[in-house]
């Protein structure tokens, strides 16, 4: 089993930030101050449930710690372009370095992203949108 000490400092960020990016990307993918909250909520919910109950020692890793990614100047463009391209780069690493915990990465980002996605008052057009670029960023797993 993969753990942190088997990446490089720049893999271990950008594995971090495709997480945390995606649910910030799927937050602004539906701008309402309101919603923030809940959604910061379900993100860290999310990374909670994450560290007691993964099976896979590498994601409970990824998912303690300091959230990674992006300042409160960030624009909208930013956030998906940064994130996306952490997404592609962290799942590269992945099928490279630890295939065996690829599968398991891509279903953590995923069910962030659906998990600030739903926080709120059901999944909304931009927030799906914003799940399709996630996928796509991450591949075929």
């Amino acid at each position: 089993m993969a753990t942190r000490a088997d990446f490089t400092d720049d893999e271990w960020e950008a594995m971090r930030k495709g997480v945390t990016g995606a649910g910030m990307l799927v937050s602004i993918g539906d701008r309402d101050f309101t919603d923030t909250f809940g959604e910061v909520g379900a993100l860290a919910k999310r990374l909670s449930e994450e560290r007691e109950e993964s099976p896979s020692d590498l994601m409970r890793e990824l998912a303690s710690g300091r959230a990674s990614g992006f300042g409160l100047t960030a624009s909208p463009e930013e956030v998906e372009a940064k994130t996306l391209e952490a997404l592609r780069s962290a799942t590269a690493t992945l099928d490279a370095k630890a295939p065996e915990e690829a599968g398991a990465y891509r279903q953590l980002v995923l069910d962030v992203a659906e998990s600030v996605a739903g926080a709120k008052g059901g999944v909304k057009p931009g927030e799906t949108g914003a799940i399709e670029k996630i996928r796509d960023a991450l591949g075929p797993g």
